[in-house]
C-alpha cells in the first residue's frame, strides 16, 4: 500500500509541475487541434475555429485532477493568425486558472514544393491557488496548522515561442514554453525558478493510394523539462476518412511513456472523432498499465467544437490538411 501511495504522490507532483504556467497536455492536441501545443498553428485552416475540452483523470481516485479548457484561433490576414486559450484545472485542494494570447505568422519557403515556415508567440497569465478552506483534521493530523491562514494564491506571467515547418504532408514544430524565470521564495528553495520546457511535435499525413479520401497520420510528441531533465514521449497513429462533402471521421491510439521507461507506459488508449457540417466531436480514453490500474478506471477526455466563417486564404501557407 505504501508503494501505491508513493506512486500516486509522484504522479501528482509530476502533473503539478507539468501544468504550472502551462496548459495540461494529454491527448487534446490529437483532436485535430494542434493549436493546443503550439501558437504557430493559429490561423492555419478555416477562418475561425473553436474547441472546448473536458478531461477527467484517474476516475475513481478521490480529488484526482480535473480540467476544462477552451481553445479558439482565427486568421486576421492571409498570412497571420491569433488565438486564445483558457483553462481551469483542479487537483485535490489546488486550483489553477490560465489564459494564453497567441500570435502566428506564416511564410512561403517554396511555392512549388509546398514548403512553409511559421513562427508563433504566446503571452501567458496563470493563477495558482490552494483551497485552505477545505482543509480538515485527519487521523494522522488531528489539528489543522493554525498558521495556514488567508488566501494562498499567486499569479504568474510568462511567454512561449515556437516555430513550425511544413512540407506537403509532413510537419515539424519546436516550442519553448515558459522562457522567463519564475519569482520564488528564496527561503524555501524547493521549487524550480526556471519552468522552461521544450516540446517537439512531428508527424506525416499519408494519403492512401487505393482511396484518396483516406489518410493515415503517424505522429510523435516529445516534452522535456529543463529544470530536472524529465521527459516523456507520445507515439500516436490516426486513420481518417472523408466523404464527398468533406466531412470525416477518424480513429486512433496513443502511447505515452517516460523516456527512461519505454516499456512502462504512463498512458495508452484509443480515441475517435467526427466532423459533420462543421461541428466537431472527439473522445479519448487513456488507461495506465501500472500499480494504479486497480484503483481507477482511466482518464477520459471529450472535445467539442465548431468551425465558423469558412474562407480560403489567398496564401497557401494558411491552407493546411487537417491535423
Amino acid at each position: 500500500m505504501k508503494k501505491i501511495i508513493k506512486y500516486i504522490l509522484f504522479l501528482v507532483v509530476l502533473n503539478g509541475y507539468g501544468q504550472e504556467l502551462n496548459l495540461p497536455v494529454w491527448t487534446q492536441y490529437l483532436a485535430d487541434n494542434s493549436f493546443v501545443i503550439s501558437p504557430t498553428y493559429a490561423g492555419i485552416g478555416d477562418n475561425f475555429r473553436i474547441r472546448a475540452n473536458g478531461l477527467t483523470q484517474w476516475v475513481g481516485i478521490k480529488d484526482a485532477p480535473d480540467n476544462q479548457a477552451l481553445y479558439a484561433d482565427f486568421r486576421i490576414a492571409d498570412r497571420s493568425g491569433v488565438g486564445l486559450s483558457l483553462y481551469n484545472d483542479k487537483n485535490g485542494n489546488t486550483r489553477q486558472k490560465g489564459v494564453k494570447f497567441s500570435f502566428a505568422h506564416h511564410l512561403i519557403l517554396d511555392y512549388k514544393s509546398k514548403q512553409y515556415l511559421s513562427f508563433g508567440v504566446s503571452y501567458n497569465i496563470n493563477s495558482f491557488r490552494i483551497d485552505i478552506e477545505n482543509f480538515e483534521p485527519t487521523y494522522e493530523i488531528p489539528i489543522v496548522d493554525p498558521s495556514i491562514t488567508d488566501d494562498r494564491a499567486i499569479n504568474n506571467n510568462n511567454f512561449d515561442i515556437g516555430a513550425l515547418y511544413r512540407y506537403k504532408g509532413f510537419y515539424f514544430s519546436l516550442n519553448a514554453n515558459n522562457i522567463l524565470e519564475k519569482e520564488i521564495d528564496d527561503f524555501v528553495g524547493i521549487e524550480p525558478s526556471l519552468l522552461l520546457n521544450f516540446q517537439l511535435y512531428s508527424g506525416l499525413i499519408i494519403q492512401s493510394k487505393q482511396n484518396k479520401r483516406v489518410e493515415f497520420e503517424p505522429s510523435v510528441y516529445y516534452q522535456l523539462f529543463n529544470s530536472d531533465k524529465r521527459s516523456s514521449t507520445d507515439i500516436n497513429f490516426k486513420y481518417r476518412k472523408y466523404n464527398r462533402n468533406e466531412d470525416y471521421y477518424w480513429v486512433g491510439a496513443s502511447y505515452r511513456f517516460l523516456n527512461d521507461q519505454f516499456f512502462k507506459p504512463l498512458n495508452i488508449g484509443p480515441m475517435a472523432g467526427i466532423m459533420k457540417s462543421k461541428f466537431y466531436f472527439a473522445y479519448s480514453y487513456q488507461f495506465t498499465i501500472n500499480d494504479l490500474a486497480g484503483y481507477n478506471s482511466g482518464t477520459h477526455s471529450i472535445t467539442v467544437g465548431f468551425d465558423f466563417l469558412q474562407g480560403i486564404s489567398n496564401c497557401p501557407c494558411a491552407q493546411n490538411p487537417v491535423h
